[in-house]
């Protein structure tokens, strides 16, 4: 059973300077599928309270698709909140939220 509304509450709860990955917030919210996550993240109703900018795969790359604006985009709104971002990849051993 997907739960959309559990997925965004989480999501929300990323602090600045940290990422989440698909799978991790997958298994958070209840959802049997990491790319149901990217599904539903494409489809954020409010990317300034929903910062699905911080969610990365699982080696920590950023979306190629990401929804608003690229993954370009994704790079930057991350780099302005003091995550580094080098070759499109973020560190996840710095960087990784752990809640």
């Amino acid at each position: 059973m997907l739960n959309q509304e559990g997925l965004y509450a989480i999501v929300a709860k990323i602090p600045k300077g940290k990422v989440s990955t698909y799978g991790a917030l997958a298994r958070l919210s209840g959802i049997k599928n990491a790319r149901m996550v990217g599904g539903l993240l494409h489809k954020n109703p409010d990317p300034h309270k929903i910062p699905c900018h911080r969610v990365v795969n699982a080696k920590g790359k950023l979306a190629a698709n990401y929804a608003f604006g690229g993954s370009e985009k994704q790079a930057e709104k991350l780099f302005l909140e003091g995550v580094q971002v080098s070759s499109g990849k973020i560190d996840l051993q710095l960087f990784l939220w752990r809640p």
